[in-house]
């Protein structure tokens, strides 16, 4: 057993070292939106639930301070503007600050740890959907844990590391429900809808991307259930009522707070960020294809790696090459895709397939509408899909391996079972590099 999970624990094992190294190294709030996440945290210890008010985001401070690569002298105390956030993330650091006087090290690191528990659902994921293909299940690893992007995010003072674990155990549990033996029964279902409700529940006390699971659970129990009403309505009703509950105990303080519908508080968000860059603006400036560009080029880049706040890019040449690598795979996917006789029993089913394309494309989505009202064309909001697109890059890239193979007529490929060790070994490489090549020289004071 242990001979069978040791790549994963030294994937494991590489990633909390990596990450380590970022936590410790990066300087302090160097990450976007690390100080108005740690002073949510703050303001939880000291007994208060944050309120996004007015002057909690001020544009031209937050220019001057990362222009000042956050130099002592500047007080990031008044950087509030996550306070309309869910606060399970920061309940959860809350005595972590406590423990360690607000010491920023501590947070990051905990953070570090959530992110394990995605890489190892991401395994556990590909694992279940190609048993006998181990190599996907590790490569995805790697692809998730090595990205130098998800790494800085995630060796940071961000909600973002729980909200990805909750997506992350959300569509492992779904995956693993739908892949079962046998013909569905409701008394059997019970646990696993009441057990996916509940985590949902988490994910609204947690961060408004998570919500995207809600109608891909929809969209399960529709395909499950379909045609057998009375057991449709009794399924919804058992996993989307303790979601519900825990939903609405932060909807409701939210109507009370802030007034009107606004649920999510993220009215009163969009009224305190004045002075955020708004896509209209960037139309007027550029044009519509000049923002479009933009919004492709910076969204691609990010995805790998632009770091701080977005302004420490990598140099191009590496853009370029990742370009190459991420083009590869996606003719690789199509030519999985068209080529494959022999699909995994896990795929009779369309079922997976479309839960995996729907987290993809509802996650594109709110990248997408996001950026019609602001310019945020940060690639990091397309990590809560990262699984499935872990899993089309490794398979991608992976059919190309495959094919090269073919003629020697090997019981057990030689290349693509070393592909997940040169995957890592360069993504750790390219980690290492950026965060000594350009973070550090970038950012340092």
């Amino acid at each position: 057993m242990m001979q069978k999970r040791w790549p994963l624990l030294l994937i494991l094992a590489c990633y909390l070292l990596v990450g380590a190294l970022y936590a410790a190294q990066v300087p302090d709030w160097q990450a976007p939106d690390e100080p108005a996440h740690y002073n949510y945290i703050r303001q939880l210890a000291n007994g208060r639930l944050p309120v996004i008010a007015a002057g909690d985001y001020d544009q031209a401070y937050l220019e001057e301070i990362t222009n000042a690569r956050f130099a002592p002298e500047y007080s990031v105390s008044d950087i509030e503007y996550e306070d309309w956030q869910p606060p399970l993330y920061y309940l959860l650091l809350t005595p972590i600050f406590m423990l360690f006087d607000g010491a920023l090290l501590p947070l990051r690191l905990t953070s570090l740890l959530l992110g394990a528990g995605v890489i190892w659902l991401a395994y556990r994921t590909a694992r279940l959907l190609f048993p006998e293909a181990e190599w996907v299940a590790w490569s995805t690893a790697v692809f998730i844990a090595f990205i130098p992007q998800h790494v800085a995010m995630l060796a940071s003072v961000n909600n973002d590391s729980l909200s990805e674990l909750l997506i992350a155990l959300l569509l492992y549990l779904t995956l693993r429900w739908v892949t079962r033996d046998g013909i569905r029964k409701l008394g059997d279902d019970r646990r696993w809808l009441i057990g996916l409700g509940f985590i949902l529940g988490l994910g609204f006390l947690t961060k408004a991307t998570v919500y995207l699971m809600a109608p891909v659970l929809a969209v399960v129990l529709l395909w499950q259930y379909w045609g057998t009403w009375q057991r449709l309505f009794q399924a919804g009703v058992l996993l989307f009522a303790p979601a519900f509950v825990l939903g609405a105990i932060w909807w409701v303080r939210n109507v009370i707070v802030y007034g009107g519908l606004d649920v999510l508080g993220k009215a009163a968000h969009d009224a305190v960020v004045v002075g955020q860059p708004r896509t209209v603006e960037w139309i007027s400036q550029y044009g519509l294809d000049g923002t479009v560009q933009r919004f492709f080029q910076t969204t691609f880049n990010s995805f790998w790696g632009q770091f701080g706040w977005m302004a420490v890019p990598m140099r191009v040449e590496v853009y370029w090459l990742l370009l190459g690598l991420s083009s590869a795979a996606f003719l690789g996917l199509l030519l999985y895709r068209f080529t494959t006789t022999q699909l995994p029993v896990q795929f009779r089913s369309r079922l997976p397939v479309l839960i995996l394309w729907l987290v993809f494309l509802l996650t594109l989505a709110i990248h997408v509408g996001y950026n019609l009202t602001f310019v945020q064309h940060q690639g990091r909001y397309l990590f809560p899909a990262l699984i499935p697109i872990a899993l089309g890059f490794s398979l991608g890239l992976g059919t190309w391996l495959l094919l090269v193979e073919r003629p020697f007529r090997r019981e057990r490929p030689l290349l693509v079972n070393l592909f997940p060790l040169g995957l890592g070994a360069a993504l750790v490489l390219l980690d290492i590099f950026a965060l000594f090549r350009f973070i550090l020289p970038s950012l340092s004071l």
